[in-house]
């Protein structure tokens, strides 16, 4: 098959790897003309650094040559610049492509998922989302990996689950796309709280806390939005959760970990080539919570770190210092 791969940083790259390495006829769209050029020429992406591409796989800096001919198109670009992307490439895209979405947050300004920019940008085609705990650099060393692949179109989410699967990247179908983008959304706002929580020095039980509570506040919202709970508690929800948390290959955490060590924000994200979403996300989780009139604690405060200055190592005191109440909503 014909695929086609928009965005060239590590997620991307490991993706058009793995379509490439299955034996699809894969191209890999850069922003980079250098990224473009190590791959066609040493098979390498600075992005993925000491990891071997497939020689099949080619990359391009022209959308029109990438997107050629694509029974299937990977989305994999920053959050703040896909619709932009995505819209400069639509009118290349074939009419009968299916779409997967492999960029996880929520549009700033209209507080919108990543499908929902996809769909509206390149329309009258089926898209599938895509999300789960990989990190891009496993992937890649095929390391034995489980994701989801989400859409209402039962159709676009086998042809995406039999696209990517193989001996070390296991693909799951799922129809809750909202609860699938969300739940791959808002982890990475509560991996940069929990990476705060590290930063100032606390401990194991701090850490477990967070994540727990962190998952509860993704979950309500979800709920509000009419997503199932149970997606939650899956590989897109608690899955990824725990490995952006935990995992030392998190951007996310390793943010956090800095700001909760005193960094502001902007030496935080100074010199930095790749993108936090959290960082992002946190401005439009915040938002989307007082929309809809769910209390999130963790990302409230979140937010207030990142953006209003408030000092980190109070953050924690003044969580535990809210009304008590009981676990489960009622």
């Amino acid at each position: 098959m014909r695929c086609a791969v928009i965005g060239a940083g590590a997620w991307g790259t490991a993706l058009a790897d793995l379509l490439a390495s299955n034996g699809h006829d894969t191209v890999i769209w850069a922003h980079e003309p250098d990224v473009a050029a190590s791959i066609n020429a040493a098979h390498e992406n600075r992005f993925l650094r000491g990891i071997a591409l497939s020689t099949a796989l080619r990359a391009s800096t022209d959308q029109r040559e990438a997107l050629s001919g694509a029974a299937l198109v990977v989305y994999a670009t920053p959050s703040h610049h896909l619709r932009r992307i995505a819209r400069e490439g639509a009118p290349c895209v074939r009419r009968d492509a299916v779409l997967a979405v492999a960029t996880k947050g929520i549009e700033r300004e209209t507080l919108a998922l990543m499908t929902s920019i996809t769909e509206t940008e390149v329309n009258a085609r089926a898209v599938v989302g895509i999300s789960g705990p990989s990190f891009a650099s496993e992937v890649a060393s095929r390391h034995p990996t489980a994701i989801v692949a989400a859409s209402t179109n039962d159709d676009a989410a086998l042809l995406v689950q039999a696209a990517l699967s193989s001996a070390s990247f296991r693909v799951y179908t799922h129809d809750d796309v909202t609860g699938v983008e969300l739940a791959g959304a808002l982890k990475n706002v509560i991996a940069v709280a929990t990476g705060i929580v590290e930063g100032v020095g606390l401990g194991f039980n701090s850490r477990a806390a967070l994540i727990t509570r962190g998952l509860h506040e993704m979950t309500r919202l979800g709920a509000a939005l009419g997503a199932r709970a149970s997606t939650f508690a899956g590989l897109a929800g608690v899955g990824d959760l725990v490995l952006t948390c935990t995992g030392p290959l998190s951007r996310n955490h390793a943010l956090g970990v800095e700001i909760g060590r005193g960094a502001t924000l902007e030496a935080a994200l100074a010199g930095k080539e790749t993108v936090a979403e959290g960082v992002f996300t946190t401005a439009s989780a915040l938002q989307l919570a007082q929309r809809h009139q769910v209390d999130m604690p963790i990302v409230t405060m979140a937010h207030r770190i990142l953006f209003d200055g408030y000092p980190a190592r109070d953050a924690v005191p003044e969580l535990m210092a809210r009304e008590l109440r009981s676990e489960q909503d009622l």
